[in-house]
């Protein structure tokens, strides 16, 4: 990969004033990417599927053809089996609202969900009853599988957890998750918003029920994300919100809908959005997920290997740093972690995260207020991690 090709393609690198490292948070987004955008807005503004002239099927083309896109990017089996939403939160929610759970069904997470796969569970069981059991997690951020067993064996309805957390970069044994949940005839489904980036991902291979991720960690706009589900079950699940373009006809007393994908994805889309997440899927194929992991394992065994010199400081998550995809999250007994992040940006222009990214639940039942999270692309190089060593040691010094 050439690697100052690839960077001259995100505007915001061109700069050479930024060092980014939050792409655990959103990724950038390359030229590419923003001209498929502006491309809508310019050539063909129109509504997909509303109307016959010329914009309008050019949309519907368009539309139509980063459906495709997503479908084959995942290896799903069938293009209607991918829902446009606006985030992963909403993908979950869809499924959690419209799977028909009923007062005794049991959900199984894990003890690292981001709050849009632990809030929506949360809120069914004071709703209606639902048994939302938590499996812990090792201290290297490990799922405990002997817990994962025995809660399978005590009954079970439906599995969703986080693929990678976007707390530690650690991924959880998907292909054995999958495989055990439905040998006891529970469902799954998977957030991928962490791990959909990272790398390659076959549905089909992998039999996943359901799959939730967002366009904005994968070079896409942001506001823009996609459900998989498999078609069988999708047909089955009940619209989570109805109104218009999810019906083929009504009458004031009754409405028939439209097959999938359409019955989920009410109300005019963000036809800009879906259009320039096709792109991205695109320029991600280009790239290779080889080239991606190759990368960041690269980098993020530089910044541990130092990282792990500094007194104090802890790594969030395994050692070995190839465990923990781009990530590298931290914490300094003593040191405020919104204070070393802003520093950070203030004297060389690096941005991090702090704080409890979302992971509350985790942070809060170990007592630790939070950490500084550095998160690496594709696009980042070795002299930008040997620049932010440095200036984390620059700014540990005088805290």
């Amino acid at each position: 990969m050439d690697i100052n090709k690839v960077r001259s393609d995100f505007p915001l690198l061109r700069e050479g004033k930024t060092i980014y490292f939050d792409n655990a948070c959103q990724s950038l987004r390359p030229q590419q990417v923003i001209d498929a955008i502006s491309e809508y807005y310019r050539d063909y503004p129109a509504c997909s599927g509303r109307s016959m002239h010329h914009l309008a099927v050019k949309v519907t083309q368009k539309c139509d053809e980063a459906r495709k896109a997503v479908a084959n990017f995942i290896g799903a089996k069938h293009k209607e089996e991918v829902i446009f939403t606006r985030n992963t939160t909403e993908g979950i929610n869809l499924v959690a609202y419209s799977l028909g759970l009923k007062k005794g069904d049991v959900v199984i997470t894990s003890d690292k969900e981001h709050n849009s796969n632990l809030i929506p569970w949360q809120v069914l069981k004071e709703k209606i009853g639902i048994v939302h059991k938590i499996i812990p997690s090792d201290s290297d951020g490990l799922l405990d599988m002997e817990q994962y067993d025995q809660a399978l064996r005590d009954g079970a309805t439906l599995v969703s957890m986080v693929f990678t957390s976007n707390l530690d970069g650690v991924s959880i044994p998907t292909e054995e998750v999958v495989k055990k949940a439905h040998q006891v005839g529970a469902k799954v489904m998977l957030d991928g918003a962490q791990a959909i980036p990272h790398q390659k991902i076959d549905v089909a291979k992998l039999d996943v029920d359901f799959l939730a991720f967002s366009g904005h960690k994968m070079l896409g706009p942001t506001g823009t994300g996609v459900l998989y589900g498999k078609r069988e079950l999708l047909n089955k699940l009940e619209p989570f919100l109805v109104g218009g373009d999810t019906v083929s006809s009504s009458t004031y007393t009754s409405h028939e809908f439209l097959p999938i994908p359409e019955k989920f994805e009410a109300g005019l889309q963000d036809y800009a959005g879906i259009i320039g997440l096709g792109a991205a899927v695109r320029y991600l194929e280009n790239v290779g997920f080889d080239t991606i992991s190759h990368v960041e394992h690269e980098l993020n065994s530089y910044i541990t290997n130092e990282l792990i010199k500094i007194d104090g400081l802890t790594i969030i998550g395994p050692a070995d740093p190839t465990l923990r995809s781009g990530i590298v999250s931290f914490y300094l007994k003593g040191k405020d972690h919104h204070q070393i992040a802003l520093m950070l940006d203030e004297t060389a222009g690096i941005c991090v995260r702090s704080g409890q990214h979302c992971v509350h639940s985790w942070f809060n039942s170990r007592n630790i207020p939070g950490s500084v999270r550095a998160s690496l692309y594709f696009y980042n190089t070795m002299e930008e991690v040997e620049s932010f060593v440095n200036n984390l040691k620059k700014v540990i010094s005088v805290l």
